[in-house]
């Protein structure tokens, strides 16, 4: 993959394509390009850091129905959406649904790299946030139960003697367990602690 990203471009007006990938390859993207929304739900396969510019109004499912459809099978690639005839009721519901913009044909091409690169960015960063959380999750499960229930204290706020009552054993075997339970999280804190378990949302994980 370049540096700059892949794109999804998916559009049936042919010469719109045909136009639109030139000038994205020419500036660094990997571009693949799809002329119906099904074609590419049964083609592409999930690549990051990437964009999906996809077309409003298209025959066969629109980019409404399809935007729904990868959030239904949890793919997370940002879109930008671009059309030459939508009703400001849709450009709402797009951008509700998360997609990071809305182009108008015809578009000058300083937007359109504008709204790509924004969303290939958008993309590396999300990607990032998500190998962090998977390694914090994967950290965690290297936790006993034991430790699990101490680590799920610390972040609430007690202290060690405080949860030794909560859990019926002394301070100094909950500092033993707080030790591991650090070591194991690779947290320098407890504030680097608390905030690894918020936001992967280790409390709704298995104990």
């Amino acid at each position: 993959m370049t540096k700059a990203g892949h794109i999804y471009l998916i559009d049936d007006d042919e010469s719109m394509r045909i136009s639109l990938s030139r000038m994205l390859r020419e500036v660094g993207y990997i571009v693949e390009d799809f002329s119906s929304a099904l074609t590419f739900l049964e083609l592409s396969l999930p690549v990051s850091p990437a964009v999906i510019l996809l077309d409003m109004q298209m025959p066969d499912m629109t980019g409404l129905d399809l935007q729904e459809k990868l959030l239904q099978l949890g793919r997370k690639t940002p879109i930008v959406f671009v059309s030459g005839q939508s009703h400001p009721h849709q450009i709402v519901r797009g951008l509700k649904k998360g997609a990071l913009d809305f182009l108008f044909k015809p578009f000058n091409l300083e937007d359109l790299l504008k709204a790509v690169a924004e969303a290939v960015e958008f993309d590396r960063r999300q990607l990032r946030r998500i190998s962090k959380e998977v390694e914090i999750k994967k950290d965690y499960a290297t936790l006993t139960p034991r430790e699990k229930e101490v680590c799920f204290w610390l972040v609430k706020g007690l202290l060690n003697k405080d949860i030794a009552v909560k859990l019926g054993t002394t301070d100094a075997t909950i500092k033993v367990h707080k030790a591991r339970v650090m070591d194991k999280m690779h947290a320098e804190s407890v504030q680097s602690l608390v905030v690894k378990y918020l936001e992967s949302d280790l409390e709704n994980l298995p104990k």
